[in-house]
């Protein structure tokens, strides 16, 4: 709260607050701040201190101010990529003006705002669980084995030897022997000359990303999606082809018309517990998916992160394809170790090569210490128990938060699977999440999963932090006053 009694002004403390946030990207650039009658309601004080604090603002670059609409925070300049000088395919302006009338702007480059995800999952605005972390908490990942594992490998002559040299470039052997193994449970076959360790899953898609396009090579995304690779793309210069997400997979009739018009490189795909929908991908999706990557000859990077917590039998487009046109990327931040960073990529023996010199050129090697207390943590079982158990506390977890927040109003736009939750709110949860921010809770409003931002009803919830009542009681009482 605002206190009177401060060496600040109530107006300085107010601009400092919204300041601190603006910088700390707890709002994003483009959101709006509540109006001055809102905002002098929330924090108790006059209309006219909210003006003072925002012509600081204003005076500080930090906002704009819109006539007859409000005062947003600044869009960060994106320098746009030089188009090649090449005759466009036939029909693309009928499609783009199709797109744009059903909502879909391909044209338009993504704003670079998705840090405001990923700075608030390491700026913690207190101590209370968060709705909108994409991990699970830190407590439910403790484990001994790894402590063990890490142990094995690092004795005296281990040690020595591992620290010493750079190790292989494609990664541990023995780490990728056993995500061939594992791999192949989920009828993905790829030898350990297919698999390429990485730093983490972010790293596997940056290197897929770097071998396969160019700055202005169109790429297609799901929508809703992953607001980081959004931003990532964006950020080398890539043309979003925003794709909707629907329950069976991807919408293929927007998929076709992009694929005529634009002739895309490549097209990012979570199949399993898509995020942050839950959806799975079906197996007559899925084989349309291929048949237009035949056809019009792009790539296909299936991001399987949440595959430690999903079925084994769940469809994916790298088992239904042999790697031909796919790549398959996951890592274990997720269910395992955060701050071990290991992930990896497995693709077509003609690719293998040239994706190995990407990352040789960005990284040199990966660890190779944490790679073989992984492999060891693998090929002992202990991850798949681990997991196991994950899983049971998961489905547990979830049952007690849909039940919570369908007390508290909410809707689910999906099917409640995995680990988020895709939740109607009924109100703009960017203007939510700046409420709720002054609670203590970090939210994840819809507008961040969308590639050109939007206002939004939609948050995506955590199923694994969002079992505190006090948490829904805060939110129902806070949705009320904005409706």
């Amino acid at each position: 709260m605002l206190m009177k009694a401060s060496s600040q002004s109530l107006t300085e403390q107010l601009s400092s607050r919204f300041a601190e946030r603006i910088r700390d990207r707890l709002l994003a650039p483009g959101a709006r701040l509540p109006s001055v009658r809102q905002c002098a309601q929330q924090q108790g004080v006059s209309p006219s201190t909210v003006v003072a604090a925002y012509d600081q603002l204003l005076a500080q670059g930090l906002v704009e101010a819109r006539k007859n609409r409000g005062f947003f925070v600044r869009e960060i300049a994106v320098q746009q990529p030089r188009q090649r000088a090449t005759k466009a395919p036939a029909g693309p302006a009928a499609v783009d003006a199709w797109a744009t009338a059903a909502g879909f702007t391909p044209t338009r480059p993504a704003p670079v705002d998705a840090t405001a995800l990923i700075r608030g999952m390491f700026h913690r605005v207190s101590n209370k669980p968060q709705p909108g972390m994409g991990v699970f908490p830190p407590e439910w990942l403790e484990s001994t084995f790894m402590p063990a594992a890490v142990r094995k490998v690092t004795g005296t002559r281990a040690l020595h030897e591992f620290s010493l040299q750079y190790g292989e470039p494609m990664g541990d052997s023995s780490l990728r022997r056993a995500l061939s193994e594992k791999l192949s449970r989920l009828n993905v076959h790829a030898g350990p000359d297919n698999i390429i360790t990485t730093v983490g899953a972010t790293h596997a898609l940056d290197i897929v990303s770097r071998t396969l396009l160019r700055p202005g090579d169109p790429v297609m995304v799901e929508e809703p999606g992953w607001a980081v690779e959004f931003a990532r793309l964006t950020a080398m210069g890539m043309r979003l082809l925003p794709v909707p997400r629907r329950a069976d997979g991807p919408d293929l009739e927007v998929m076709a018309r992009y694929c005529e018009a634009h002739r895309p490189k490549l097209y990012v795909s979570v199949s399993v517990f898509h995020n942050p929908t839950g959806y799975c991908l079906t197996p007559g999706s899925a084989h349309r998916i291929l048949q237009l990557a035949n056809q019009y000859d792009f790539h296909i990077v299936e991001d399987d992160t949440y595959s430690h917590i999903a079925p084994e039998h769940a469809t994916r487009l790298c088992a239904l394809d042999g790697l031909q046109r796919t790549i398959h990327v996951s890592g274990f931040a997720k269910v395992l170790a955060p701050n071990w960073r290991v992930g990896f990529l497995a693709a077509h023996p003609d690719l293998v090569p040239r994706l190995l010199d990407t990352k040789l050129l960005a990284t040199l090697t990966t660890p190779a210490l944490l790679e073989r207390a992984l492999a060891l943590c693998i090929e002992q079982g202990q991850l798949r128990r681990h997991a196991e158990r994950l899983r049971t506390r998961l489905d547990a977890a979830r049952a007690r938060s849909v039940k919570l927040a369908l007390a508290a109003g909410c809707t689910f736009a999906a099917e409640p699977a995995g680990l988020f939750g895709w939740v109607d709110t009924g109100v703009d949860t960017d203007a939510l999440a700046q409420r709720m921010l002054d609670e203590g809770y970090l939210l994840a409003p819809g507008a961040l999963f969308h590639a050109q931002r939007k206002p939004s009803t939609l948050m995506r919830i955590n199923f694994a932090t969002t079992q505190d009542a006090a948490f829904w009681r805060t939110y129902g009482r806070l949705v009320r006053e904005i409706g």
